[in-house]
């Protein structure tokens, strides 16, 4: 087996069902098997794919475990050399697959790929991230409205070495997903596949994105833009308590609160009621034992 796609769902069950569809439409010439994790869903997903997609391997967790550890599970059932590890809320453009899984046959050092993402309306979309994003120069950069959203899309025509790509489209090399542990479960949601990168780096491994593969990414649909906010904001927290050095983490920390402070003044002076509570509901939320404590000597 060549590629093993995996796709955590949560209540998305029509977009799971579009994902489903794309994947057997458009991937061609690759030995692959697709194996779905559905976290509990109460919309009928689980029925939908033991129905219409019989051969697709069916695993119902009976709670929600998130996405790191539900894309663990996953990778239990798996018998694929790779990983092609697909949202529920993407569509494949193309034989994207393939594409990817061809890359790292011919990339040694090459341990993550995903392809470029588009938006529903097919513009450019969010694909990696550049690791330098997520330290104390990239918080600076966010406090001061300066972080750049021009370096997350390849407009070139070849693959290029960065930082991380996003979990919406992560084909990884099995045995670096299971040399470097998988997911870490203290993880939810988010930043989850940064820290892992963080690992397969220091393993000796590239990420890589390749614009030939191409795959659409609605974003977000199983949580309410609040939700997301939060969660975002948390996992970027214990991103920072994992991967910094102490005065690193500290830094980011300080940093970020001086975000929320400035962000909360900044929509207070435009009215804007709503992103005022958000902010003000974040602050709070940072100031909660756990999120703004110190990073332990063991991480």
């Amino acid at each position: 087996m060549e590629v093993s796609v995996i796709i955590v769902s949560y209540n998305t069950k029509a977009l799971l069902r579009q994902c489903l569809s794309s994947v057997f439409e458009k991937t061609q010439d690759v030995e692959f098997e697709v194996i779905v994790v559905d976290n509990a869903s109460n919309d009928g997903s689980p029925q939908m794919v033991r129905e219409e997609f019989p051969n697709v391997t069916l695993i119902e967790s009976p709670e929600n475990l998130g996405f790191g550890r539900a894309n663990n599970l996953g990778a239990q059932y798996a018998g694929g050399e790779y990983l092609f590890l697909l949202n529920s809320d993407t569509v494949l453009m193309n034989n994207a697959a393939k594409i990817l899984a061809d890359f790292l046959n011919s990339n040694p050092k090459a341990g993550v790929c995903g392809g470029n993402l588009f938006d529903e309306n097919k513009n450019p979309a969010c694909s990696f991230v550049t690791l330098a994003e997520l330290s104390v120069a990239g918080e600076l950069l966010n406090l001061l409205c300066l972080q750049p959203k021009s370096a997350s899309f390849n407009k070139k025509t070849h693959p290029i070495s960065v930082g991380c790509i996003i979990g919406a489209d992560f084909m990884v090399r099995s045995n670096v997903f299971k040399k470097t542990g998988g997911f870490d479960p203290d993880f939810f949601m988010y930043y989850e596949e940064m820290e892992l990168t963080y690992r397969i780096k220091k393993a000796g491994y590239k990420s890589f994105n390749v614009p030939q593969a191409q795959i659409i990414h609605l974003g977000g649909k199983s949580l309410d833009s609040e939700q997301k906010f939060k969660l975002v904001q948390m996992s970027k927290n214990v991103y920072y308590r994992k991967t910094q050095s102490r005065f690193g983490f500290l830094a980011c920390n300080g940093i970020f609160f001086l975000t929320i402070l400035s962000r909360i003044m900044l929509f207070t002076v435009m009215r804007n009621e709503e992103n005022v509570v958000l902010w003000k509901r974040m602050l709070v939320e940072f100031e909660r034992p756990g999120l703004s404590s110190k990073r332990t000597d063991n991480e």
